[in-house]
Order: structure tokens, then sequence, then C-alpha cells
């Protein structure tokens, strides 16, 4: 059985194993929806084909009706940041598109989340994508037992922030993630070094840096769920799902079908600036 310390969960291998299933799951998912995306399909498509996959492979989609959100999928496009409906507007050249969706199976949740760009959407845009995708990496190099959260968070930042003049959201966050689908710790992309909880072997962790083109402030739609970027420029969105282990965390969600479906449909540019 997971045992709690200070409300964290710390999974057992069994436990680790099962969660493995669910986090690749999520992966396979995108990535349908991947070979799906390019101009002139809608964002609702994208949802209900994710819906029906997911069903498919004997499992729940987690998203659907959490805390009332109505859709299985989060799908964000250009300004959105993230937690973006569905919609039946339909996909432009130069469009850029979060799709962040999970699920549950196996008693467990798997939770991971990809950028796309339909088309060329400009050098400056692929570089935010690139560098977010990279800035993920980064953080979860510092994932393993003995650091601690901000660790994570000042990597994130670092990267992104610093070295690249980006925003770096702070309203939303990185989570736990097991049985239910937000557990603790919080795993904010902003922070200092050697600060928050520590990290311990057994702990599972969604790790998502969130990071506009512009300033780091957002704003909700009306309809309370999609956050935008204040100046309306680009964000992107990534997330993996990994354990904490001792030298190295393990990472047990994928990209690998995601990045070759994503390379083999040629209405999205895979090569990054």
């Amino acid at each position: 059985m997971s045992r709690i310390r200070n409300m964290v969960f710390y999974k057992t291998e069994a436990e680790i194993a099962l969660m493995r299933e669910s986090c690749l799951l999520v992966g396979k998912v995108i990535a349908e929806v991947a070979k799906f995306l390019k101009a002139g399909v809608t964002t609702m498509q994208a949802n209900n084909i994710a819906e029906q996959v997911i069903r498919d492979n004997k499992a729940v989609p987690n998203f659907l009706n959490y805390r009332g959100y109505p859709y299985t999928a989060c799908i964000s496009v250009n300004d959105a940041v993230v937690h973006g409906f569905p919609t039946h507007d339909v996909l432009k050249e130069g469009d850029i598109v979060s799709v962040d969706l999970g699920v549950f199976k196996n008693g467990f949740h798997g939770d991971s989340a990809y950028t796309f760009a339909i088309g060329n959407p400009g050098e400056e845009i692929l570089k935010l994508m690139k560098i977010t995708k990279e800035s993920l990496y980064k953080g979860i190099e510092k994932a393993h037992h003995g650091n601690r959260i901000g660790d994570i968070a000042f990597a994130i930042q670092d990267y992104t922030e610093r070295v690249n003049g980006y925003g770096v959201v702070r309203e939303l966050v990185g989570h736990g993630l097991g049985r239910s689908l937000h557990e603790d710790p919080q795993v904010p992309n902003f922070g200092k070094r050697g600060n928050g909880p520590k990290l311990k072997e057994g702990m599972v962790l969604a790790i998502e840096p969130m990071i506009n083109l512009g300033v780091k402030e957002v704003f909700y739609d009306d309809d309370g769920w999609t956050v935008r970027t204040k100046d309306h420029k680009a964000s992107a969105h990534y997330e993996h799902n990994v354990c904490i282990r001792k030298g190295k965390a393990d990472i047990l969600s994928s990209f690998k079908e995601i990045e070759e479906a994503e390379k083999a449909n040629s209405n999205l540019c895979s090569e990054y600036y």
C-alpha cells in the first residue's frame, strides 16, 4: 500500500508499474490526436478522438467532469495557456495547439501535455516551443532523491526566464500524481534552489512548464476555465510524469509516439527553431 508522509503519497514498485501503464497510455492518446491535427479541423473533433481512444483502451478520461470540467481534453490554442475548451472553430495555418489530457486506469492517473504547430507559426514561436520543451527536461534532471522542489522550479525558471526572457506563469503549477489526479506536493515552474519539500524515492510528480512568449501574467476567460496570456502572445506547455529515484528520475510517460506522429504528419511543423 502507498504510505503517507505529510500528505505526500509514496508509491510502491507495484503501484509505480500500474502508474506507468496509465502514463504511457496518455502518450498514445496524444499521438492519435497528433495524426489528426491540421488546418481545417476543429479542436472538438480532436477531443472526441481522444475520448474514443481512451475508452477503446479500457480506461476513463479523468479530466471529464473533474471539478466540473466538461470535456475529455484541454486543448489550448495560441494565447490560451491551459484548460482551453474544445470548440467547433477550425484550426488555421500558423496556430499552435497544446493538448493536455489524462486517463484513469488500474486505479491510477496519468497526465501529460504536448504543444503542436499547425504549419509554420514563425521562428519566434517555434523557438518558444523548443525552449519550453527543453526546460521540462532541465527540470526533470533535478527531480531525484535528496533534492527539493525548488531545484526543479529554479532549473525551469532560470532557463526560460533568465536565459531566454520568456514569461513563467505563476498561477499554475505541476503536482503530485497517483490515485488522485492532483496530489501533494505542488511543483511550480519558478523558485529558489534548495527550497521546498524534499524529494524522496517513490514520489510521483507531474512536471509541466507553462511558458509565455511575452509577459508572465494571465487571465481567465468568461468560461471560468481557459487561461490566456495577458498580452495575448503565444504560450507553450509540455508535461511529463516522473517517479523520484536516487540519482536520476524515472520518466513514466513518453513523448516517443507523439514525436513520431508529429514528424509523420506533414501538416505539423516538427523541426523547431
